[in-house]
């Protein structure tokens, strides 16, 4: 069953706040959603404080870039979020810390057979713990689940090109830049 994965690099820090405005990323998404989609929002990586906040400006991105879609949205829960990932068209793990969106997943087995045949896009840490091996400038370097066979580094610099060099060789690294998307099928 093939996945789609949108990969996003994540999006600019603007004193200390990220500022999310990237219609691409938002249309990327929508461009491979059904007509009638229905989105799960993932804010597992992020802090409690925000949640509003990040929920109000992915809500505010998705609406002015559905189009002629008919767009529901729910926002997960870890009670239930086996529940609400069977449910949805569009997952979307929202950016934040890694290694606490990893350690939130890590409670749920089989994430490949819940996100097989999904949208799945993932903003920074979103991105990052899809993959198998990544890097952030706050973890270092970090194994995600897996899901797409390839190493990353999003909120991507040229100094940190090599940082992923000597781990994994045998998988391609994708450098992802701010505002930077890519889209990926997986046959899961």
């Amino acid at each position: 069953m093939k996945t789609t994965h949108i990969l996003h690099g994540g999006f600019a820090k603007n004193g200390g706040v990220g500022v999310q405005k990237d219609d691409s990323f938002f249309k990327e998404i929508l461009n491979h959603a059904p007509t009638k989609a229905k989105i799960l929002l993932v804010y597992f990586a992020e802090e409690t404080n925000r949640v509003e906040k990040r929920r109000s400006d992915d809500l505010e991105q998705f609406n002015n870039n559905k189009g002629d879609k008919t767009l529901s949205f729910d926002t997960a829960r870890e009670e239930t979020f086996l529940k609400q990932a069977q449910s949805a068209d569009v997952i979307y793990l929202h950016g934040g810390h890694s290694a606490k969106l990893l350690e939130a997943l890590k409670k749920f087995d089989d994430l490949k057979g819940v996100f097989a045949g999904k949208i799945i896009a993932g903003d920074s840490a979103g991105a990052n713990v899809l993959t198998s091996v990544f890097y952030s400038n706050t973890n270092g370097i970090s194994e995600g689940f897996g899901l797409i066979p390839i190493k990353i580094i999003t909120h991507y610099l040229e100094e940190n090109k090599n940082k992923l060099d000597q781990i994994k060789p045998e998988l391609k690294t994708l450098f992802l830049s701010e505002y930077e998307s890519k889209v990926l099928v997986i046959d899961l």
